[in-house]
């Protein structure tokens, strides 16, 4: 059976927030059996609806390329089975067999003086800043333990942020309603006429900066790159992305180095920019704007890109420049005490949501962009749509079809990390996997 994304209310108003021609969700529609129903909140229906609009807007794309428009989109339909899996992409990663480390053992929830922690210490220079932080002899779970038992959880959150590290306190209510997306036009900038593209690949010729990284960014460009954007991934020589993180999310896309404090490398980067139709950024608001590399300053010396700006807590409020990744933004919204369980130890949402979910609507909004003929700057963040989640998705009313297993998602592919088993997109397979991080010259592909 069928569901129609017109009786859905999660995709109705995703497409409407992203500025979709409204009555347009009925033609996407959701089949399969559905994976992502454990737990409190309408994970299912969030995962669906995301991918569902982003969905819609590669086909409307097409169409428009075609000449034609959304009224000329044929029906859509989303398999639940592939959204539940890529979803949870990260966990079905094996690389020569070995399965990922998604965690440090210094990540993770810890019992304060009068409440809960979260911290995240994945990256080793986030690590060694919770090891000064906390003034930890040694960076065991042990320690990490003993010294969080002796302080508040606020008294924790803010050592760690003062040194560079990451640690949010365990919030017992949802923060404060944030928009899912603000979309800003810029009426004198029109984007460059895309002629008609092949069937399945709506972005063809399309250029995509990416200065992405970890998930919720990377899930965004490895779909654009799938359905047919030359999606170049530009990243600071150091701090260097983990090689499962990568090999995860390296799909559909190039990795090349450049220092933009650098004279030489700016000067390539400059060439780049001069060339692409759309630029990704998933830093935290006003690091890029340090480079000149701001949606203002973009769109105002390249009127007619479409700009995607992606941060962990939104633009606006106390912690907008604060670093911040999915699982810190659950903690600090009031999801993990909401999915706490019977002992009151918080729990988390059964797959990173808000990364993957967020991730697809970045892509939804691009394509939809290009579609409205560019020109336009999108800001989307983890803490909007951990809001629209806990305030907006209902729960499906429809019941999900059993039997729900990944295997028919899986796929197995070379990449520069060596023989993959990875989660296929749901919206195909990509042509091959990853290259290493980094390792890509910094030149677009012909067109």
């Amino acid at each position: 059976m069928v569901i129609s994304g017109a009786g859905d209310r999660a995709t109705v108003h995703a497409w409407a927030a992203l500025g979709g021609a409204q009555g347009a969700a009925g033609r996407v529609g959701y089949a399969g059996a559905a994976g992502l129903g454990d737990g409190p909140l309408p994970v299912r229906e969030l995962a669906r609806a995301t991918v569902g609009v982003c969905a819609l807007a590669a086909a409307e794309l097409g169409e428009v390329r075609a000449g034609r428009g959304v009224d000329a989109v044929a029906p859509v339909t989303v398999d639940e089975g592939a959204v539940a899996t890529a979803f949870v992409s990260e966990r079905h990663l094996r690389v020569e067999g070995r399965a990922p480390v998604n965690f440090a053992p210094l990540s993770g929830f810890w019992r304060a003086g009068d409440g809960w922690v979260r911290t995240h210490a994945n990256y080793p220079h986030h690590e060694a800043a919770l090891v000064r932080a906390l003034g930890l002899g040694s960076a065991t779970p042990e320690g990490l333990r003993e010294a969080v038992a002796r302080l508040t959880a606020l008294e924790v959150q803010e050592r760690a942020y003062g040194e560079g590290g990451l640690a949010v306190a365990v919030a017992g209510e949802y923060g404060a309603p944030q928009p899912l997306v603000e979309v800003v036009r810029d009426p004198g900038g029109r984007g460059r006429v895309l002629g008609p593209a092949p069937r399945g690949r709506p972005a063809a010729g399309v250029r995509v900066l990416d200065l992405t990284r970890v998930i919720a960014g990377p899930v965004a460009t490895r779909t654009l790159g799938l359905l047919g954007a030359d999606v170049l991934r530009i990243d600071a020589p150091g701090p260097a992305e983990a090689d499962d993180a990568y090999a995860d999310t390296g799909f559909g896309k190039r990795s090349a180095l450049l220092d933009l404090g650098a004279v030489p490398d700016r000067e390539v980067f400059e060439g780049l920019l001069a060339e692409a139709d759309v630029v990704v950024t998933g830093y935290r608001p006003g690091a890029l704007e340090r480079y000149g590399l701001g949606a203002r300053e973009l769109l105002r010396r390249r009127p007619g890109l479409v700009v995607a700006q992606l941060s962990a807590w939104g633009p606006q409020g106390p912690w907008a420049r604060r670093r911040g990744f999915d699982s810190l933004v659950q903690a600090g919204y009031g999801i993990s005490a909401r999915c706490a369980g019977a002992d009151g130890v918080p729990g988390v949402l059964p797959a990173q949501a808000l990364d993957h979910g967020t991730g697809y609507l970045v892509a939804a909004g691009v394509l939809r962009g290009l579609a409205d003929g560019g020109g336009c700057a999108l800001r989307f963040s983890l803490a909007g749509t951990a809001s629209w989640l806990v305030r907006e998705v209902p729960a499906a009313g429809d019941a999900a079809a059993g039997g729900y297993s990944p295997q028919p998602w899986l796929r197995e592919s070379g990449s520069g990390y060596g023989a993959l088993r990875h989660a296929a997109s749901p919206f195909g397979d990509w042509a091959a996997g990853p290259s290493r991080w980094g390792t890509d010259r910094a030149v677009w592909l012909p067109r």
